[in-house]
């Protein structure tokens, strides 16, 4: 689910309104998702940190975020809070999210072939505003943004033997 257009400035008040309290507890903000609309909303955060987010770190975020929340009044009408760790096969959308990924192991799709491939896996080294940069075994790839259609984590990375 991706944020209309409308809802941008409310998702960066709300990012704004939660940045003390994800430094507060060493974690990082992955991504927020706000859906839905009318009757209830679903406020999603997704958070990491350095050993990954455990489910008392969610807890307490939920709590004091959702205490926040209610005081600025940022998200219209009801909503529901959800408070997760990113997953292992996470679809990555937007230059938070892909920086974040530096460092771990993706797979990337494209429109049209490159080098006779649409797919690629590797460990993202660089996201440039124009290309991803993936360790391939011992090569780099670069990737360019225009043609991707799909980059995700890889779940379990490929080791060599």
């Amino acid at each position: 689910m991706s944020v209309g257009r409308q809802a941008q400035p409310v998702v960066e008040a709300i990012e704004a309104v939660a940045a003390p309290v994800l430094e507060s507890h060493g974690l990082t903000l992955v991504d927020v998702e706000l859906a839905g609309g009318g009757r209830r909303s679903v406020l999603r955060f997704y958070l990491d940190k350095p050993g990954g987010v455990t489910i008392d770190d969610c807890q307490r975020f939920s709590r004091e975020i959702g205490d926040l929340l209610d005081v600025e009044d940022l998200v219209r009408g009801s909503f529901d809070l959800e408070v997760s760790s990113p997953g292992l096969d996470r679809e990555l959308h937007k230059d938070r999210e892909l920086a974040w990924a530096v460092g771990r192991e993706v797979r990337a799709w494209t429109r049209e072939p490159i080098d006779g491939r649409r797919e690629f896996v590797g460990r993202l080294v660089e996201v440039g505003e124009a290309f991803l940069t993936l360790a391939e075994a011992a090569s780099r790839r670069q990737v360019p943004r225009a043609l991707l259609t799909k980059v995700r984590l890889e779940a379990e990375p490929k080791r060599s033997v």
